[in-house]
């Protein structure tokens, strides 16, 4: 007994060795940071760059005003405060910001010319200081930025023209002239804020147009999904339609010696009938598929031409048939009694399992498939489940997946089909890495009430959510 308790505690200390590595390699090679949050310091930073920037503008700008143009302290300090302000306000008021800061330059430089051509003469940078040409180089950047090239290019020319002016209209008697060097570099910053500003609008429109192409391409589907159900159930209602007419037709003479009131009241329905049957063909005939070898718009898969019947719940056993002649590893099971359903919600049930079991056959080859259709008191429940696939789905070449594109729109065409008669259905990956689809429809075909007092919840063994879809490669009907 001891010796096994040895051996138990040799196999645990081996385990909890084992598992320290893993969580060792973990930590230290495999283990991702998650992604920093949003987080307002990081959002404020280049605001607090662009404050600090005007910081030692302002200081570097009282140098240069009262030492080397000889301002004075006050008033050097005064004029490098304003430039100062004028980069931290070109962050939210550019144009402001840079009349601010062109007005301190016209200014600084008039008084800086006095004192070149007084006595003592000094020989500064002019018209623009080196201070004063990063200041005037960061608010032209934030205004590109912000603003219309419309603007920018006003604003450049502006700056330009007063530069022009200075130096090569009033001028000086000794000085260091900057004003071909500041044009340049104002045109520079200007262009390169001009292009990040056309950058960002282009992506922005881009990203907006993206966004706009993706609702309409779900309207798209849904539209052509409902004309596409609206196409299948033309055939449902024109029977219907066409047995009230017979009927109307043979009454009479079920009867005898009936009233001529009652021979014209059913010559009215049967002409009725007729009429409505021609008005249904002129709604199919708008509604008719672009496609004349597949007027359902059900693709290669539907196998229905224009005057074929719609399928019905007895053609399923021929659908599963077919499937595993296909290649696809099928099982059926039915459940309860079956009971007389309207034939719109044996023709939704039937589309749906074929829809289902085309997207088991194209995502998930090789996996076995299970039918239950399962017959209760208040409707009809299907599921359709598949296991993992035995191997990955190969990639549609460009005919494959232009001819796929006719073949329905997977779950959107289940969903609208189930909602249509008040049902409803759920798809979801299983834990075993397949995947199950579960619809449920009503017996009679008409939504169940959704008041308060009414029993809302869903029948046994569905779960009602909509997941995000797997990752590509998984099975996505």
């Amino acid at each position: 007994m001891v010796k096994v308790d040895g051996v138990d505690g040799v196999d645990g200390v081996e385990k909890r060795l084992i598992r320290g590595l893993r969580v060792l390699r973990e930590d230290l090679w495999t283990l991702r940071a998650a992604p920093l949050p949003p987080s307002v310091w990081l959002r404020w930073l280049p605001h607090g760059l662009v404050c600090l920037v005007a910081f030692g503008v302002a200081v570097a700008n009282a140098d240069q005003f009262a030492q080397g143009y000889r301002l004075g302290p006050q008033f050097g300090l005064l004029c490098a405060t304003a430039q100062g302000v004028a980069v931290a306000l070109a962050l939210w008021r550019p144009v402001p910001a840079w009349w601010l800061s062109t007005v301190v330059t016209v200014v600084v430089a008039l008084g800086a010319r006095q004192q070149m051509l007084g006595p003592g003469r000094i020989e500064p940078p002019w018209p623009w200081g080196p201070p004063g040409l990063v200041a005037q180089c960061l608010v032209l950047f934030l205004l590109a930025l912000r603003l219309p090239t419309r603007v920018s290019a006003e604003v450049l020319a502006g700056t330009a023209l007063i530069t022009y002016g200075l130096e090569g209209v009033l001028g000086g008697a000794s000085y260091t002239p900057t004003g071909a060097l500041g044009v340049a570099l104002f045109a520079g910053v200007v262009v390169l804020g001009t292009a990040l500003r056309g950058r960002r609008v282009a992506r922005h429109q881009l990203v907006e147009q993206a966004g706009i192409t993706a609702e309409e391409r779900a309207r798209r589907t849904l539209l052509e999904e409902r004309n596409r159900i609206a196409r299948e159930l033309h055939d449902v209602v024109a029977h219907h339609m066409s047995v009230i007419s017979i009927q109307a037709q043979v009454a009479p003479h079920l009867v005898e010696n009936p009233p001529r009131e009652l021979r014209e009241n059913l010559d009215g329905i049967r002409q009725n009938a007729l009429e409505a049957l021609a008005e249904l063909r002129r709604v199919l005939g708008v509604l008719r598929s672009e496609n004349p070898d597949d007027p359902y718009g059900l693709g290669a898969t539907g196998g229905a031409a224009a005057d074929a019947p719609q399928p019905t719940l007895d053609r399923l056993d021929a659908l599963i048939e077919n499937t595993r002649a296909a290649g696809l590893d099928v099982v059926s099971e039915v459940r309860g009694p079956a009971p007389m359903y309207p034939p719109g919600v044996q023709l939704s049930a039937y589309r749906i399992v074929q829809e289902a079991l085309s997207n088991a056959m194209r995502h998930a080859p090789g996996a076995r498939v299970r039918v239950e259709l399962t017959h209760r008191p208040d409707g009809l429940c299907l599921e359709i489940t598949n296991s993992r696939p035995a191997r990955p789905a190969p990639r549609p070449t460009g005919a494959e997946s232009r001819a796929q594109s006719g073949m329905g729109h997977g779950l959107l065409g289940m969903r609208e089909r189930a909602a249509m008669l008040g049902g409803r259905v759920t798809a979801h990956p299983t834990l075993h890495g397949g995947f199950c689809v579960l619809a449920f429809l009503p017996r009679d075909g008409t939504a169940r009430p959704t008041g308060p007092d009414a029993d809302t919840e869903p029948p046994d063994g569905m779960e009602l959510f909509f997941p995000d879809p797997p990752p590509t490669g998984d099975h996505t009907p």
